[in-house]
């Protein structure tokens, strides 16, 4: 993530987990996203996958300034016809690359290539950035 304007962002389980285990790296993106006005969007499913129970005082502190996204039904129609487009089983991953496409989001994630892979077969553009 360079000095270019952020519009959003979309943090996918991979950059839950890292934030959960204090990887200096996914924080200093946070305060980073966080001091350009930005909250970043968490899709519920990350949420689920992520969330291991209390306490995760760490994941906890990172959702604080974030905005959890409820799965509409559109959202859920859209990410499966992504999914039979890519031949990917991941709905989540779907979720995340349907919501950040909508919203002009960079994703923050550590499955770079099954992220790219999604884009590719919507046939849009999507900065990623590995965490």
């Amino acid at each position: 993530m360079s000095g270019e304007e952020l519009t959003g962002a979309t943090y996918d389980t991979g950059a839950l987990i890292a934030a959960d285990r204090n990887n200096r790296r996914m924080w200093a993106l946070h305060r980073r996203i966080l001091e350009r006005g930005v909250s970043p969007t968490v899709p519920a499913g990350v949420l689920g996958q992520a969330w291991r129970g209390g306490p995760q005082h760490a994941l906890s502190r990172l959702l604080v300034g974030c905005e959890v996204e409820n799965l509409s039904e559109a959202m859920a129609r859209e990410s499966g016809t992504l999914m039979g487009a890519s031949n990917s089983g991941d709905l989540i991953d779907a979720t995340v690359v349907v919501g950040a496409l909508a919203r002009d989001d960079v994703v923050f994630t550590s499955d770079r290539s099954d992220i790219e892979a999604l884009c590719a077969s919507s046939r849009k553009k999507l900065q990623v950035v590995e965490v």
